[in-house]
């Protein structure tokens, strides 16, 4: 569908034409313009003459004034645009009629009196939204994690024998079925087994300068494990500890960080990554296999909620050991809902009291990281009644555990906050 047709069916809108005599005017099926207003309709928090923006159920007869606090103010709060904002007895009043054909108030009678949000069907928006759509549907690299696996199976050991890209793909490029460019790419990226570190004559070469730095990847891996699943399985199993875990990064292609928050102690790790790949992520989890023991990995870490970024983007990788056995569960985030994650978001405010954004954290091992949130962890919080992160940590799991995390508590008087702490 092009904007000329789209221009047309906002016009017919507005003229209070059916749906069906819309698609027919249009030579398609009128289930095609239902989705398409359906789907590209905007909605907006807009008044009506002398009313500002009101959706409250109770706004007719409200006798509540000066909500806000606001001083001096003696207007009802029911005529006031920003009450449902600090009522505390607001209810959502959603518009009947938006569920019901044309699913839009273009045409719609009450719409100089209504006071709820409105849907509005409008050809240029719903045309951006369509290209902006389109466009990243045809950006970046898709590849299954599957297919990951059975090409990484063929290229990695033929690479670690000496052998160039070229080379392999003389012999195997039927079994492949990709570009060369496309495979330099996936090992740039952190896909495979391999790295650039393994291709002798890609390291010898400054990168050159793209406009396009993001890997795609197939958004199977969400399935089952969305925010939805995510709260639908707490709901079965309340009890279950929730670790969420993220990316800081320092400078633009540099080191970033793998944060590890364990949200009811408010307690976190971090673990310093030269890249910020999945294949980086997978490694820090298997040492942590290594080091904890299945027993004591199973204890801390049965559930994992992460973003959508590409470095959580293999996530059997880090919910199955070498040989099968599950050791976790991962869910996402929805897009752009970082705030379903907000502890180990709100606690990214420490690391930048230390190390501000746009610093690289390349001159610090993982030693003086491990440093850093050891004095972090012996911060005194509120939420845990003047306890420590550590302390609340080791009240639940012990002693045993912090040892092999690598974990110390920090006298309170020499708890640092500062850049000072990592120079």
């Amino acid at each position: 569908m092009d904007l000329s047709e789209r221009i047309l069916i906002e016009q017919k809108l507005n003229q209070k034409m059916s749906l069906k005599a819309i698609g027919r005017d249009l030579g398609r099926d009128c289930k095609t313009i239902s989705n398409e207003v359906k789907n590209r309709r905007v909605f907006r928090k807009t008044g009506a003459y002398g009313k500002g923006f009101n959706d409250c159920r109770e706004r007719f007869g409200c006798p509540e004034t000066g909500i806000c606090g606001k001083p001096g103010c003696k207007k009802l709060c029911c005529f006031c645009g920003r009450c449902h904002r600090d009522c505390p007895v607001y209810k959502k009043e959603f518009c009947a009629l938006l569920a019901k054909p044309p699913y839009a108030c273009n045409s719609c009678g009450s719409k100089p009196k209504c006071t709820l949000e409105k849907a509005f069907y409008q050809a240029k928006p719903a045309q951006a939204e369509y290209e902006s759509l389109r466009s990243e549907a045809q950006s970046g690299i898709v590849l299954s994690e599957a297919e990951a696996k059975r090409i990484d199976g063929i290229i990695s050991p033929l690479v670690r024998r000496g052998q160039s890209i070229h080379h392999v793909f003389v012999n195997h490029g039927d079994e492949i079925m990709l570009s060369e460019k496309t495979v330099y790419n996936y090992v740039g990226k952190g896909v495979f087994s391999i790295g650039n570190i393994d291709l002798p004559r890609k390291v010898r070469y400054r990168p050159r300068k793209s406009r396009h730095d993001s890997l795609k990847v197939d958004n199977a891996c969400h399935i089952g494990r969305s925010y939805a699943d995510f709260m639908a399985f707490m709901q079965d199993n309340p009890d279950h500890p929730v670790v969420q875990m993220d990316t800081v990064e320092g400078n633009k292609g540099g080191s970033v960080l793998l944060t590890v928050h364990f949200t009811a102690l408010r307690f976190m790790l971090a673990f310093k990554r030269d890249a910020n790949t999945a294949r980086s992520v997978q490694d820090v989890f298997d040492s942590l296999y290594e080091r904890l023991g299945r027993e004591d990995f199973l204890k801390l870490f049965p559930l994992l909620l992460a973003d959508r970024g590409t470095e959580f983007s293999n996530p059997l990788s880090i919910e199955f050991d070498a040989l099968g056995s599950r050791r976790s569960r991962v869910y996402y985030c929805d897009p752009c809902a970082s705030f379903q994650k907000p502890e180990v978001e709100n606690n990214h405010a420490f690391i930048r009291r230390v190390v501000p954004k746009g610093i690289s954290f390349d001159p610090h091992p993982q030693e003086k990281i491990a440093l850093m949130m050891n004095h972090f962890n012996s911060y005194a919080r509120r939420s845990l009644n003047d306890r420590t992160p550590y302390e609340a940590f080791c009240f639940v799991y012990g002693t045993d555990i912090l040892e092999k995390l690598d974990a110390e508590l920090i006298p309170p008087d020499e708890v640092t906050l500062h850049p000072s702490l990592l120079k």
